[in-house]
């Protein structure tokens, strides 16, 4: 999850101090990026679990710049069988990293831009009135990707629910359901926005945790993280459905 008190300055420096391959992106590129004043993180793909076997994720990095436009990089994360250190690759375009999803994991480019239907198309890139827009027009269920992993799932279910702050949290009927989950799926459905509240710099997160029962149905809970609070803490809501969350964000936003 994203630091939501990272600098934008911070985070770019971090983002391209880790990747391998940052000299290969266009000098005009880097120039143009010491001039963002804003960014935003939203994970687009993730294949396996960090800690097994080979791993990889996609995010997408959005940074708003000096001059009004936007540009965007592209970031893979991986991790091979026979290797312990997660590695990280930067990218200017998404056929870009397609390419080097086909080259590290031997798979065609044609199934690396099914993973990757998420993407907003590079001709469009996304402006700051799209960022916006994010909290009121969610993906539909089809651009979705499914990969549960069975694990401790009630157990985290648990946990999810424990965190929640809200009054209007999901009750007793929803957690006696969650505790014959078996597999979950962790989403970040909207990544790390900042808005002004109330004159302070707030962040917005949104999380859904999707929960495969022992009867075969799916139940998924949407965590809000934010730190639009009196006092600037990190807070947790969890709802029943995306509507919710996504109404609850714009209310805590309340962007001006």
């Amino acid at each position: 999850m994203s630091d939501p008190y990272e600098t934008t300055e911070a985070h770019l420096e971090r983002l391209l101090g880790r990747a391998l391959n940052s000299y290969d992106l266009p000098d005009r590129l880097v120039e143009r990026l010491a001039t963002a004043l804003a960014h935003s993180s939203s994970l687009h793909t993730t294949r396996g679990r960090p800690g097994s076997g080979t791993w990889r994720e996609v995010q997408r990095h959005t940074y708003l710049l000096a001059d009004g436009d936007s540009v965007a990089l592209w970031e893979l994360a991986h991790r091979r069988e026979d290797d312990r250190a997660i590695r990280y690759e930067v990218f200017a375009s998404r056929a870009e990293i397609c390419l080097a999803v086909a080259r590290l994991f031997d798979e065609v480019p044609s199934h690396v831009a099914r993973e990757l239907t998420w993407a907003v198309p590079e001709e469009e890139p996304e402006s700051d009135l799209a960022v916006l827009s994010a909290l009121f027009t969610p993906p539909t269920p089809a651009q979705r990707h499914r990969e549960y992993a069975v694990e401790e799932s009630a157990d985290h279910a648990r946990r999810v629910l424990r965190r929640a702050e809200n009054s209007d949290r999901p009750g007793e009927r929803v957690s006696l359901l969650l505790r014959t989950a078996y597999a979950h799926q962790i989403t970040q459905a909207f990544g790390t926005r900042h808005y002004l509240t109330d004159g302070r710099d707030a962040g917005f997160s949104l999380y859904e945790h999707a929960f495969v029962l022992l009867d075969g149905s799916e139940l998924s809970l949407w965590e809000v993280e934010h730190t639009a609070t009196p006092d600037g803490r990190h807070m947790c809501e969890v709802y029943e459905s995306e509507s919710a969350a996504r109404g609850a964000m714009t209310l805590r936003a309340q962007v001006r």
